[in-house]
């Protein structure tokens, strides 16, 4: 049984101060141990997340990660940076990334495989602009995605990465792609891997949803057969929400 796991990705959002005040909140909050809870803030709130958070059954992680340990590279951080104060997990490939600041596949592929290489938890997001999904185009977009990123991941490997299906049209917009709609995509994800790699891999993988995830739908999304959790923006940064989503099966 995969167990589920609800990311908040807090994006470009809480300063210092803002940060510790939320994470203290959530701290308090009695959350469900039956699901994976984690943040992923901002750089500058990272080790503010490792300080509160030791000792918790509350991952946390970096928001994005460049593939080298050390270097010339202004303004990035290393895994190095994120496994020194203890990070589980990294949100690699997310649409503003890809969208805003022009990652493409194959610097994504090279950023997971290092995140594995360093015992990180890559949560690989993949997912269609609203004009791919008129024209019908949304398994093509995905699986050219999913091929390309996890190029060169072992079977092994593979079954630590979480995927986020979120489509773009999605995003911080309201919009919600409907229960099934949402389902099938992810069944579709979970038959790609099938194919790439195997049956036992398929099953052990956890797909998230990701895509104006809140309190009053996350049962609803939760409650589907391939939706093993959700990446969420907007909701995760009030600590009421974050308790309502990880605590959605009480």
């Amino acid at each position: 049984m995969r167990k589920p796991v609800i990311v908040g990705n807090w994006k470009m959002n809480m300063t210092v101060t803002e940060a510790r005040q939320l994470l203290e909140e959530i701290k308090a909050k009695d959350l469900d141990t039956e699901v994976k809870a984690g943040v992923c803030t901002p750089a500058i709130d990272l080790t503010v997340a490792a300080e509160i958070l030791d000792g918790t059954n509350i991952g946390f992680g970096g928001q994005n990660m460049y593939f080298e340990e050390s270097g010339a590279f202004t303004g990035e951080i290393s895994p190095l940076m994120l496994t020194d104060i203890g990070a589980t997990y990294v949100i690699l490939g997310h649409s503003e990334r890809r969208d805003i600041f022009g990652e493409d596949d194959a610097l994504i592929n090279e950023k997971v495989l290092t995140a594995l290489d360093h015992d990180l938890i890559p949560i690989l997001c993949c997912g269609e602009s609203l004009e791919e999904r008129e024209a019908n185009k949304q398994e093509e977009k995905v699986k050219g995605q999913i091929e390309a990123n996890l190029a060169d991941v072992s079977e092994e490997d593979v079954k630590k990465v979480i995927i986020a299906y979120e489509p773009i049209w999605a995003i911080g917009t309201g919009k919600t792609a409907s229960a099934e709609d949402a389902d099938a995509m992810c069944g579709y994800i979970r038959n790609l891997i099938k194919d790439l790699y195997s049956a036992e891999a398929a099953e052990a993988i956890r797909i998230q949803y990701g895509g104006s995830v809140k309190p009053d739908n996350v049962v609803e999304l939760m409650g589907k057969e391939n939706i093993d959790g959700a990446l969420v923006g907007g909701a995760s940064l009030k600590a009421d929400d974050f308790e309502a989503l990880v605590n959605h099966r009480k």
